[in-house]
């Protein structure tokens, strides 16, 4: 169900659902678990050249870091900024797990079809990602490293990934805000590492609405050098292509 408010867009993704849309640069995305246990796989495009996308390795090498919070940013493979993450109640969100395959599901959770169970089959990220991606004239090749809010992941010693179980709570929060013109695939379907052997995912609202304009201090761009100079970068190309920037 999607609601339209002045200029607020609330829409809620149902346990192993999909969403995909374009969406301007300037405004805040606000993702809400409405249950304990949310992930949601996210995908980042250029909307006006989707050859340029969320480039995971550059954005953690860039920032110093496995995993992504508030004052990070979600670089493309051009080293320009699509989003960066504004607010946060969480601390951590996974970028290096993946997304869950058809396979997975079924050996985890047991095989289910849509034809026995209708919408309460068993949904993959995997699936759920490609469909999205067909419905924007993009193909499997597509497919690339996703960001899973709401959860964490993380390296022991040994290198063992380690899921927490109890990382997102009711009513957790993470925004948002586009940096340039942006097609979103999200997927809301179990983190491939979760241990729990019932099939489960949260419902998530998202609301969007106009952001603040990006100022002097904003914690986004004064996190790291790299992090100015991917702005700068991002200035420069809507400079020449839409005629103006922050």
């Amino acid at each position: 169900m999607i609601k339209t408010i002045s200029s607020i867009l609330t829409k809620t993704i149902p346990a192993g659902g999909k969403w995909s849309t374009r969406i301007r640069r300037g405004k805040e995305i606000t993702f809400t678990s409405l249950e304990e246990g949310a992930n949601v796989s996210l995908l980042l495009y250029n909307a006006d050249d989707t050859a340029e996308r969320y480039n995971m390795p550059d954005t953690l090498k860039a920032q110093y870091t496995a995993y992504l919070t508030k004052g990070n940013v979600l670089m493309s493979d051009n080293g320009r900024v699509l989003a960066s993450i504004t607010e946060d109640s969480l601390g951590w969100h996974d970028t290096i797990s993946g997304y869950s395959t058809r396979q997975q599901i079924d050996q985890k959770y047991g095989t289910t079809t849509y034809q026995e169970m209708r919408n309460d089959w068993y949904r993959s990220g995997e699936e759920n990602l490609m469909v999205e991606l067909f419905r924007n004239g993009l193909s499997k090749s597509d497919l690339s490293p996703v960001v899973n809010l709401f959860s964490k992941v993380y390296c022991d010693e040994d290198g063992t990934l380690h899921f927490a179980k109890t990382h997102a709570k009711k009513g957790d929060k993470v925004s948002l805000r586009t940096e340039m013109d942006v097609l979103l695939v999200l997927s809301n379907t179990p983190n491939p590492l979760d241990p729990n052997g019932t099939y489960t995912s949260a419902p998530i609202e998202i609301t969007i609405a106009d952001a603040e304009p990006l100022k002097v201090d904003d914690p986004c761009l004064n996190h790291r050098g790299e992090n100015r100079r991917a702005f700068e970068n991002t200035w420069e190309y809507v400079t020449l292509t839409k005629g103006g920037n922050q």
